[in-house]
């Protein structure tokens, strides 16, 4: 039986190594793929909008497939669904200004939210307190978090989705492990180089459940029309800086895999696994029991 309603947090409360697939452009949104993805084998499910096209109306009946088709095989309402936001967090002022995309994505019933392009500290709050109710206290209390900047109105249609009550969405709709019964999982990527300098301090924002060094992103940035194989030193420090900062602050560290290297990789500290293949994750599993 299911212990949580996201199932990713379910495994990462007992440091289980979490495997996800899904696209960064051109997810199917439609009750029927939804229908199908409800089997996946994944962890969860990765909608990538801040390539692929910004469709609520789609988030909306994929959910909906989803629950139609439910329970998983591990007795989930539905997979968790994380979406890609299409904004930058370059500053605390365009998070706050573009605010209106993570209560929209939350306003659906997803699980939780990637941010990309993470620069700045300032934004990270601003991102993790405008995903947040005003009424969660965690973290407001001692000033390390404003308060929380998510309005009333869609929590009946997330609650839905979620197969709970209102007042059961408001309470568990709250970023982990911020809030240990919290069931949203907020997410990082450190890809350019105007990131390096403030790896530290943007990962030591409460709220932040896992995090990455976007390799692909960090090449271009860097001057690569290609990400270099094998990794310059500076990308091989960036990734080690942030895999340490994820382990200082608590966070789940998200790094690709193959089958052969997945066991590695997880003694290496990574509990987020990228590489969308059932093959990773099946060897994974085996090797983690």
């Amino acid at each position: 039986m299911a212990k949580r309603i996201n199932r990713a947090i379910e495994q990462l409360e007992q440091d289980k190594p979490v495997y996800y697939t899904g696209d960064h452009a051109g997810h199917i949104l439609t009750a029927e793929q939804g229908r199908m993805d409800t089997s996946t084998w994944a962890d969860y499910i990765n909608v990538g909008m801040e390539h692929g096209a910004f469709d609520l109306a789609g988030l909306d009946t994929y959910l909906q497939g989803m629950v139609e088709a439910g329970p998983t095989a591990s007795g989930h309402r539905t997979p968790a669904v994380i979406v890609e936001a299409p904004v930058e967090a370059t500053s605390e002022e365009i998070i706050r200004y573009n605010a209106w995309q993570f209560r929209q994505i939350l306003g659906r019933g997803v699980h939780g939210i990637l941010l990309c392009q993470a620069e700045d500290a300032r934004a990270v709050r601003a991102f993790v307190e405008s995903c947040r109710y005003p009424v969660k206290r965690v973290g407001v209390a001692d000033r390390s978090l404003g308060e929380g900047r998510r309005g009333v109105g869609s929590e009946q249609v997330a609650a839905t989705i979620w197969g709970v009550d209102r007042d059961q969405y408001i309470d568990t709709a709250d970023p982990w492990p911020l809030n240990p019964d919290g069931e949203l999982l907020l997410g990082l990527k450190i890809e350019s180089k105007a990131a390096l300098p403030h790896i530290e301090e943007i990962l030591a924002v409460p709220g932040i459940g896992f995090a990455e060094m976007g390799p692909g992103d960090l090449s271009m940035s860097l001057g690569y029309r290609q990400q270099p194989d094998p990794w310059p030193e500076l990308m091989r420090e960036t990734s080690a800086r942030v895999k340490a900062a994820c382990q200082t602050n608590g966070v789940a560290f998200l790094q690709p895999a193959t089958p052969a290297t997945v066991a590695a990789v997880i003694e290496g500290g990574a509990r987020v696994i990228a590489g969308g293949s059932e093959e990773t994750a099946r060897a994974g599993r085996a090797y983690t029991g």
